[in-house]
This record gives structure tokens, C-alpha cells and sequence, in this order.
């Protein structure tokens, strides 16, 4: 039994774990054991980038066949891609990094994922364990720097430690509530020689998520549902993570009730479903904003009521009596005080809340949910989401429209962040989960791009979409170069306005427009560009011109095509929440009959 060290979401203290059905083989390096590792866990593809520290590791690589490793052109790359590839699949993604700059370089990767509970295993290189702490060249404190963004971090000393620590980083990352898991490896340690021992199975006393909730948990839950008269479902990346959208199906539709997604959640509850409100918060839908606000009973599942969904707290849901399901037992009443909480994994409580209503004589209230119903259609009936469909300008959100209906919304799409990536989530119908990649909680410009070559690598037959904003996709444009070494087939939809969109969108509401540096004054030939890396370019100017510009780059199955939409400047997402405002204070667009927000600082 082996001692350890939890810190961030594991709690403080020490811990000891268990093991059965070792293997032992004969003696190896340190660096052959990372990759013996690697291969027993499964792991296909490793994202990284070399560097002194790392050498060992990377000679272990060269010398086997079943752990390919993709050569990005920067760390954040590597994170990202193991990231993408992550949210595709739902295994972990793994990164390979050096020490100093490279671990350095891979943090806003580490982040975005810890952000949106994503199962990751990074393995940062670090300088040899007799000078750890001499300020040694290219020696940085990897696991002081990344605890506040980790799910747990380790530094191993010992060689001895290595393969039994693997084992732990694998478990930790994708068992209870995913995340990523750090591994700081000194030269030495990947020099140095003992027996491959590795635990087929891996039990950790100090850490054992709780997957069942509470019988009398659900039974007061079950109460509560079936007694509401203005009731609504709200769910999170919970239910992907979790592998349980086609149970949330079978709930939503037993009870009747109205359901709404998060940003993450997109997917998880089928966008053409009739009881599918769309997505909510900071710009999601007039009908979900509006009963969220009004409701009387609120089950959320798998969802945290982060700031951009309640929008002003003490606005929230001012009638509601909440319900909250949660792996993590931290999230529960962090931000929203509720009513009944159940600690738990959301299929697991789902199925069992669909058994104990099977139970009961009592069902929903037909006549107050008819009524529900009627408000919420009355809701329906502003279209919340409309724009100028006869601009002589390309309107971004025809592009996306344009997009959904040539791919019949079976397209794999990733997004940076910013305007185009409200409108990917609202205008690009996920009807599947798994489909929609984007950096939630921490909001990452240029995370698209390798976001997407992992997803391409996870399943090279499917159709892979990056939608970008020309400030987001400069930020990681280089793994281009990346895209080419590699084959990988993906097609970019710029939605390209000159600004950093949704910075520009705040200065004109709040600043009084005063657009401080949200220009883009010195872009590149985004079609040039991208031949010069070896793919195909496309510039499209008219709206005329874009469907047979989708059309046409998606025909090219087998290479990288960069479609450059230049898009109206002047064009904002909408409905809009603004700072300080509850859900029933949103924002219309103009058109609608509603002034834009008043010219106030946010």
C-alpha cells in the first residue's frame, strides 16, 4: 500500500490504496514503463511536443508501435487536441510535455478542461530530482502551478512509484467527476530501472465517489416533481459526461415536463424534440430564460448554475423549489441554495427516479401542465433568435443554418469562443451528444482548432467542423502545420467580422462604443494562409455564395479545407442577458420591438 498526497477537488489529507491482479514483468526504465503503461490503459494517440527533460520518454516511444504520438506545434496545442479527442470519445486524453515552458505552455489547456470536468492525464517532464529546487534550466514548480487546476497533481521521486501513480492518474481522471490529472516526472526517474508492476484493478480508500443517491433522497424528490404545476427540467455537461441522454429522453418524456440545456449540455436532450426549450442563460432562448424564471419545481441534473446561466442570482427562479442532482457534492448549493440535493452519477439517479415514479398512483398534473404549456407556446411565438435574412451582407447565423442543413446536423463541431460560438449552439441543432466541442467554464480562444484534431483522430470517417472567429483562430492557427503532417481532413468555418466579436458586442451595449483595441487591424489572407500550409482556401463574400461554398469544401473528404465567410460587422447575438439582469429581463433584438440595452457600464 502506497501513501499519497490529495489536494484541490480530492480534499486535503493522506490516503492509501489497494490493488489486485498485479502483473510483473522483467526490469525496465522509467520511460519504458510510461509507455508499458500507456499501452495496458489502451491509450491510442498521445498529444505533445519534446524538449531535454522528455527525452527518455520520447526514445521509449520511438521504439514501439501501439501509442502513436501526434507532434503539435505548440503545448496549448497538445492539451487541446487531448482534450477534443476526450470530449469525442469519453476516454482520457493524454499530453506529453517538457519541463518549464513546455508545462507552462500547456496550463490554459489544463485549465479549459478542469473547467469542464474533462478525464485528462498530462505528463510534464521535469528536471532531474538532484536539482529540483536550484532554479535548474528550464525548472518550474509544475505541481504548485497547475494544483488550482487540476483534479490532482503528483510529483514522482522514485521510479519505483511510477507505474502504481499511472494507475491512480487514470482512475482519478475519469472516475466521480472527471478531470485532469497532472504526473511531474524527473529525468532521472525516467532513467532509472525496476520491475513493471501494474494493477489491473485499482481501489483508493480516501477516494470513493458516490455513484448511488440517497432512496430517501429521491423519494422527496419524486414528491416534489409530481406535485409541480410549473415545472422544468435543466440540464448540464453532467449528462454527457455521464453517458445518459437516452435516459433523460425516457424522464423528459414520461413526465411531459419541459426541458433546457446548458451550453455543455447541447445534445443531450434532442434540439427537434418538441419539449426541448433550447438552450438557456446569458443568450439562450426567450422560452427557456422565461420559464426558468417562472418555474415552480426546477430538477437540474448535472449542471453547476454558473453565472452565466442564472444571469443576477438574487433574480433567479424567484418561485422555484430546486432539485439538485451531482457527482460532485461541492457544486450542490455552491452558488443556488436547494431544496433536495442528491449526490450521485446522473444515470444512476435518474433510473432511479424513473422507478420510483413508475410506483406511484400519483401522476403530473395534466390541467396545470396543459396551462405551463400554453404560456411557454406563447413564449415560443417571439422569435427570439431572428435576423435579416435579406442582407446583402452575409449574416453569420445563415452561415451556420446553411451548415446544419448540408450536414443534416450529423457533423462533429467544434468552436472557439465568442459570437460564433452562440451561434453554432444556437442555430446548429444537436440532436446527439458527444457533437458539440467547446470550451464552457474557462471560454478559450483557439481552442477550436486542435479541439478538432483530436476529435478527427478519435474518428477519421465522420465530418469534423471547426467553427471560428478569425481573433479566436489566430491564437493556435500554427497547428495547421499540425493538420497537414497528419492528414487530418478538417474544415474551418471563419465566421470572419474584423473584430473580436463579442468584446466589440459589450463596447457598443456598455462603453458607449468605445471600441478599445477589438479591431482587428492587421489580419492575414486567411486563404493564402492556408495554402501555404498545404490546404485548401476559400474566400466567400456574398451570401449568394455560401451554400456552394459549404457544399463544395465539404466535398473535399480528404483535405483541410479554410472557409473565410466575411461576415457583417455590425450584427450581435441575441437574446442577451446583460449584467445585473434576471431571465425575465433579457434582451430582444431590435428588430423585435425592444430598444437595444441601455448604454450602462456592466
Amino acid at each position: 500500500m502506497l501513501p499519497g498526497v490529495y489536494t484541490t477537488r480530492l480534499g486535503p489529507g493522506r490516503g492509501l490504496f489497494l490493488s489486485s491482479d498485479w502483473e510483473c514483468v522483467v526490469e525496465l526504465t522509467g520511460a519504458d514503463i510510461i509507455v508499458r503503461c500507456l499501452q495496458d490503459e489502451g491509450i491510442k494517440y498521445i498529444f505533445g511536443y519534446p524538449g531535454g527533460a522528455a527525452l527518455h520518454i520520447y526514445d521509449a516511444l520511438y521504439k514501439q508501435d501501439k501509442v502513436k504520438h501526434i507532434l503539435v506545434r505548440h503545448e496549448q496545442g497538445a492539451a487541446h487536441a487531448a482534450d477534443g479527442y476526450a470530449r469525442a470519445t469519453g476516454k482520457p486524453g493524454v499530453v506529453l510535455v517538457t519541463s518549464g515552458p513546455g508545462i507552462t505552455n500547456a496550463v490554459t489547456g489544463i485549465a479549459t478542461a478542469y473547467m469542464d470536468s474533462i478525464p485528462m492525464v498530462v505528463l510534464s517532464a521535469q528536471v532531474p530530482t538532484h536539482l529540483i529546487g536550484d532554479d535548474a534550466f528550464q525548472e518550474v514548480d509544475a505541481v504548485g502551478i497547475t494544483r488550482p487546476c487540476v483534479k490532482h497533481n503528483f510529483l514522482v521521486k522514485d521510479v519505483t512509484d511510477l507505474a502504481m501513480t499511472l494507475k491512480k492518474a487514470f482512475y482519478i481522471a475519469a472516475s466521480g467527476r472527471p478531470g485532469p490529472v497532472l504526473i511531474d516526472i524527473p529525468k532521472d526517474v525516467t532513467a532509472n530501472k525496476t520491475e513493471y508492476l501494474y494493477p489491473k484493478s485499482l481501489t483508493m480508500r480516501s477516494y470513493a465517489p458516490v455513484n448511488k443517491g440517497h432512496p430517501k433522497q429521491i423519494k422527496r424528490a419524486v414528491d416534489l416533481i409530481l406535485g409541480a404545476k410549473r415545472p422544468i427540467i435543466y440540464t448540464g455537461g453532467g449528462i454527457v459526461l455521464s453517458e445518459s441522454a437516452d435516459v433523460l429522453v425516457e424522464l423528459v418524456q414520461t413526465l411531459g415536463y419541459p426541458c433546457t440545456n446548458t451550453l455543455m449540455g447541447l445534445g443531450s436532450y434532442p434540439a427537434d424534440d418538441p419539449l426541448f426549450l433550447g438552450m438557456l442563460g446569458m443568450h439562450g432562448t426567450y422560452e427557456a430564460n422565461m420559464a426558468m424564471h417562472d418555474c415552480d419545481m426546477m430538477l437540474a441534473i448535472g449542471a453547476r448554475f454558473d453565472d452565466r446561466i442564472t444571469g443576477e442570482l438574487a433574480k433567479f427562479a424567484p418561485h422555484a423549489r430546486i432539485i439538485h442532482v451531482d457527482i460532485d457534492p461541492s457544486s450542490i448549493g455552491k452558488n443556488v441554495q436547494v431544496e433536495i440535493p442528491i449526490v450521485g452519477d446522473a444515470k444512476s439517479v435518474m433510473k432511479d427516479l424513473l422507478k420510483e415514479i413508475s410506483k406511484r398512483d400519483k401522476k403530473p398534473d395534466a390541467e396545470a401542465l396543459k396551462r405551463w404549456w400554453t404560456q411557454i407556446d406563447k413564449w415560443r411565438s417571439v422569435d427570439c433568435l431572428s435576423y435579416d435574412k435579406n442582407s446583402g451582407l452575409i449574416k453569420p447565423q445563415y452561415v451556420i443554418e446553411k451548415l446544419f442543413e448540408i450536414t443534416k446536423g450529423e457533423a462533429l463541431v467544434t468552436s472557439d469562443v465568442g459570437q460564433h460560438q452562440m451561434w453554432a449552439a444556437q442555430f446548429y441543432g444537436f440532436n446527439k451528444t458527444r457533437r458539440w466541442i467547446n470550451s464552457g467554464g474557462l471560454g478559450t480562444m483557439g481552442f477550436g482548432l486542435p479541439a478538432a484534431m483530436g476529435v478527427q483522430l478519435a474518428y477519421p470517417e465522420e465530418t469534423v467542423i471547426c467553427v471560428t472567429g478569425e481573433a479566436s483562430v489566430i491564437m493556435c492557427i500554427q497547428e495547421l502545420s499540425t493538420c497537414k503532417q497528419y492528414d487530418l481532413p478538417i474544415k474551418m468555418v471563419n465566421l470572419n467580422n474584423r473584430y473580436m466579436g463579442m468584446v466589440r458586442q459589450w463596447q457598443e451595449f456598455f462603453y458607449d462604443r468605445r471600441y478599445s483595441h477589438s479591431y482587428m487591424d492587421a489580419l492575414p489572407d486567411f486563404v493564402a494562409l492556408a495554402e501555404s500550409f498545404g490546404h485548401v482556401g476559400i474566400r466567400i463574400e456574398k451570401p449568394g455564395d455560401v451554400e456552394g461554398a459549404l457544399q463544395e469544401g465539404l466535398k473535399l473528404k480528404d483535405r483541410l479545407v479554410f472557409m473565410d465567410f466575411i461576415t457583417d460587422q455590425t450584427e450581435n447575438v441575441y437574446p442577451m442577458i446583460a449584467a445585473g439582469k434576471g431571465h425575465n429581463e433579457m434582451h430582444l433584438k431590435p428588430s423585435n420591438g425592444e430598444a437595444p440595452p441601455e448604454r450602462e457600464l456592466a
